[in-house]
């Protein structure tokens, strides 16, 4: 484990409108705000999503399972906001419900907003972590510049 301690900057209440894209969204606020550290909150609706459900087998890397919705989705979900290349990369996990049925993934594409997405962002000031591709595990993982090693 690596981790390095960090204060609660400024907190972010953003309102999405039907048909926004979500992630696109996410992406123009933090680089409006200059935030290149964040946990975020969210809920609302999502008229479909592309969503990583998960390995194929649990392989090193591994092989995604993608469901992509088509229908209007209740969604609940937390996630972050780092720095890859200099732009903000958005990593997103959410349960979404359609007629008492869940599904829980990695939400990543096609992101279109049913009436109205709430979402509460919390800036992390004092961190220097980014989010590169780690070629050996197969995915963007966050990264320490200075970290500090559990003993």
């Amino acid at each position: 484990m690596e981790y390095q301690c960090a204060t609660v900057g400024r907190v972010v209440y953003a309102r999405f409108d039907h048909d926004d894209d979500l992630m696109e969204g996410l992406v123009r606020l933090a680089k409006k705000e200059k935030i290149s550290c964040a946990w975020f909150h969210l809920f609302g609706g999502l008229a479909g999503a592309g969503v990583v459900t998960g390995p194929k087998e649990p392989t090193v890397p591994p092989e995604p399972v993608w469901e992509h919705l088509a229908e209007t989705r209740e969604v609940l979900g937390t996630g972050s906001v780092f720095l890859e290349g200099g732009e903000p990369k958005i990593h997103l996990h959410a349960a979404m419900g359609h007629h008492g049925e869940t599904l829980t993934g990695c939400v990543r594409t096609d992101t279109r907003v049913y009436l109205v997405m709430e979402v509460v962002l919390f800036e992390i000031t004092g961190l220097d972590v980014t989010r590169p591709w780690f070629d050996a595990g197969g995915f963007f993982r966050p990264t320490f510049a200075s970290p500090k090693q559990a003993g």
